[in-house]
């Protein structure tokens, strides 16, 4: 059984004084006349008894507590952005921090009570972060998403494909990633001199997987290569081709993103894109502490090359 906490009330009862006597003491309380030998007594009890004020208590006192709040809305829950939440939950406890995930908008009411209640260090919205449709405050073209994108993207140009479909989620983008990440796609095909995307939508059911993957062909014969907004869509978009009897990658090839555990079971297995989320959150932490204010570029995110490409 884990030892039981130190209350004020024990370190009151230790000391021979009232919880109130206590609370004054411990938050250095100005406008008190406390006797100094009861400060003394009482401050040797609390040593004595490891007594250690709870969170929500301190930040009271501080005006904020040792929490950053991480409110990430509606975004898909890939490995990065697993990697991100791990890697600041890490930076942040070496410096005696911790991190609470708060998984819905911040526009709801127990959102609102959080900040309230819990006075964080810092609140990070990262839905609101990636709700622009032009562009994202995270390192852009030099290590944010327009550059993952650019990676992604370029794989293909490299591979000599010149006619590129970008696949999105045809569920609705509450949180404006979908579309964003069609924005920069649209932008770096520029910037790699090619023409314009074809943009399909490939819904979560096979059936409405098949018939978007056949209107693409129908509407678009001449594309020969398809960049997913994630590795779940890349993953109904190789149903739909699939069921189409269309040869992956020899007339259409396909490349994911964000790398997750179900590209490599697929038969032909999915290219993907992997980023370091877990640097990333680390990154972010130390920015929010001042520990590591100036903007150091991340490591690119890398290809893994499959058989899909």
């Amino acid at each position: 059984m884990a030892e039981r906490r130190a209350t004020m009330k024990d370190v009151a009862r230790a000391s021979g004084v009232s919880p109130a006597t206590v609370s004054f003491v411990l938050n250095e309380t100005p406008g008190q006349t406390i006797p100094a030998e009861t400060g003394d007594r009482v401050r040797a009890a609390a040593v004595a008894l490891g007594y250690q004020p709870h969170g929500v208590a301190r930040a009271l006192r501080e005006g904020r507590s040792r929490v950053v709040l991480l409110g990430i809305g509606g975004l898909r829950g890939g490995r990065s952005l697993q990697g991100f939440v791990r890697g600041m939950s890490a930076e942040l406890r070496t410096q005696g921090y911790g991190l609470l995930v708060y998984p819905g908008p911040s526009t709801d009411p127990g959102h609102a009570d959080l900040v309230r209640d819990l006075r964080p260090h810092a609140v990070i919205d990262l839905a609101e972060i990636y709700a622009a449709r032009t562009a994202a405050d995270d390192g852009g073209w030099t290590d944010g998403l327009a550059a993952h994108t650019m990676t992604q993207l370029a794989h293909l140009v490299d591979r000599g494909h010149r006619s590129i479909a970008f696949a999105i989620p045809a569920e609705p983008d509450l949180d404006g990633l979908a579309a964003l990440r069609a924005k920069l796609a649209e932008e770096a095909g520029r910037r790699l001199g090619i023409g314009a995307l074809a943009l399909v939508s490939i819904p979560e059911s096979p059936l409405g997987a098949r018939e978007a993957v056949g209107r693409l062909r129908d509407d678009f014969p001449d594309v020969t290569a398809v960049a997913a907004f994630d590795d779940e869509i890349a993953l109904r978009l190789l149903g739909g081709l699939s069921d189409l009897g269309v040869a992956v990658p020899e007339e259409m090839a396909v490349i994911g993103f964000d790398d997750s555990s179900f590209g490599v079971s697929w038969r032909p297995t999915l290219t993907t894109v992997r980023i370091d989320g877990e640097m990333f959150g680390r990154r972010a932490a130390r920015t929010i502490l001042g520990t590591d204010s100036a903007h150091r570029p991340g490591s690119a995110a890398s290809v893994i090359v499959r058989e899909t490409t």
